[in-house]
C-alpha cells in the first residue's frame, strides 16, 4: 500500500513523494486524509533547519501533525470503525525512499496514513476542515491547565502573539468568563480579528502587574521584557517553541519572585476537553483558517504559510 506525502528532503526543499506504507496490524487504522494543516511554529523550524536536535529528528522527513480524514480500514483491536472521521496527530508509517529511511516527524501530511487506533480520535463531521485546529486548541488548553495538574489554574491576563495559538488562548479566556484579556501583537495585519478581548502593541500597554503572562511568540529574547511586566509572585508560561536558548537577568526576576513554566505537549484529555467546549458552543474555531491549497501545490503552500503574515493557518486539501 502506497501514499503520496509531503517530503522535506532537507531544509528548504519540499516536494511530494510516493512512499510505501507499513502493513497495518490489528491495532491500526488506515486513514484517507482529507485535510492537513501547516504549523507556522514547529514546521517552520523543520523547514529552515533551526529545529533543535531531539530523538527522531533527521531528514528526509514527512511533516505534519494536524490531519483529518476518514477511516477506510480498521483493525479488530483498533477501537474504531470504517467510515469514522478522525483527527490524526501525526504518524510514523513510511518505508524507505531510495534506500534512505523516511522519518515520520511528525508524519501527518500525506494522502493516506497507517496509525495505531489509540492515537487518533473521532471528530464531529460538522467540524470539517476546522478539525485540523484541534491540536492547537488542545495545546492552548494544556498550557493554561498544566495538563490538569493545577486544580484552579489562573487564566493568563496577557498573551504574547496573536497567531492561531494566541487567539485560541484568548478565546478560552473569554469562554471561561475572563473578558479583560490583553494580547500583544506588533504586526498591524495580525492585530485584527479579536473576539471579546483587547489586542495592543506592547508599547501601548502601560501595565506592569500581570499575574500570569503566556508567551506563544517563540521569541527567545522576550523573557526579560515579560518578567518586567509581572506582579510580585507572577508567572510566565512558555507556550511557544524556542529554537534559541532562553536567558534572563536574575535581579529583576528575584525582585518579583517570578516563576517560569514551560508548557509541554498536549495530551489526549486536553483534546477531549476542547472537543467538549466546541460541542457546547463555548469555543469556536471560526475565522482561523485563512488559506487553502491543493496538496499538489504543497511547496508553494508551505512557503506562503511561513512567509505571508496574513496567513494564520494554511490547509492542504488532499481530496482532489
Amino acid at each position: 500500500m502506497n501514499t503520496t506525502a509531503v517530503l522535506l528532503a532537507r531544509p528548504d526543499q519540499i516536494r511530494l513523494a510516493d512512499l510505501v506504507l507499513a502493513t497495518p496490524t490489528t491495532e491500526d487504522v488506515v486513514v484517507d486524509v482529507h485535510w492537513s494543516g501547516i504549523s507556522t511554529g514547529t514546521e517552520r523550524l523543520l523547514f529552515t533547519g533551526a529545529m533543535p536536535s531531539f530523538p527522531g529528528m533527521g531528514y528526509p522527513l514527512v511533516p505534519g501533525y494536524e490531519s483529518v480524514g476518514r477511516v477506510v480500514e480498521a483493525g479488530e483491536a483498533s477501537g474504531l470503525r470504517v467510515g469514522q472521521q478522525v483527527f490524526v496527530p501525526g504518524a510514523n508509517c513510511f518505508g524507505p525512499l531510495d534506500g534512505q529511511p523516511v522519518r515520520g516527524l511528525f508524519g501527518g501530511s500525506a494522502s493516506r496514513l497507517v496509525v495505531p487506533g489509540r492515537r487518533v480520535i473521532a471528530v464531529d463531521e460538522a467540524l470539517g476542515e476546522q478539525a485540523v485546529l484541534l491540536a492547537l486548541a488542545a495545546t492552548a488548553y494544556h498550557a493554561v491547565s498544566d495538563g490538569g495538574r493545577i486544580e484552579h489554574p489562573k487564566a493568563p491576563q496577557l498573551i504574547v502573539g496573536h497567531g492561531v495559538l494566541g487567539r485560541l488562548l484568548a478565546r478560552l479566556n473569554v469562554a471561561a468568563g475572563f473578558p479583560d484579556t490583553v494580547v500583544w501583537e506588533t504586526n498591524p495585519v495580525r492585530a485584527q480579528g479579536a473576539q471579546g478581548y483587547t489586542v495592543l502593541h506592547p508599547d501601548a500597554d502601560p501595565r506592569r502587574n500581570y499575574d500570569v503572562i503566556c508567551d506563544v511568540s517563540g521569541d527567545a529574547k522576550l523573557l526579560d521584557t515579560l518578567i518586567s511586566r509581572l506582579a510580585p509572585g507572577g508567572e510566565v508560561i512558555l507556550a511557544g517553541f524556542y529554537s534559541q536558548p532562553l536567558q534572563f537577568n536574575f535581579a529583576p526576576a528575584f525582585m518579583r519572585e517570578a516563576r517560569l513554566r514551560a508548557a509541554a505537549e498536549w495530551q489526549r484529555p486536553d483534546l477531549l476537553a476542547v472537543q467538549a467546549l466546541i460541542a457546547n458552543g463555548l469555543l469556536t474555531l471560526d475565522g482561523l483558517i485563512t488559506h487553502h491549497a491543493p496538496s499538489a501545490q504543497a511547496d508553494n503552500a508551505y512557503r506562503t504559510a511561513f512567509g505571508d503574515v496574513a496567513c494564520l493557518k494554511m490547509v492542504l486539501d488532499w481530496t482532489h
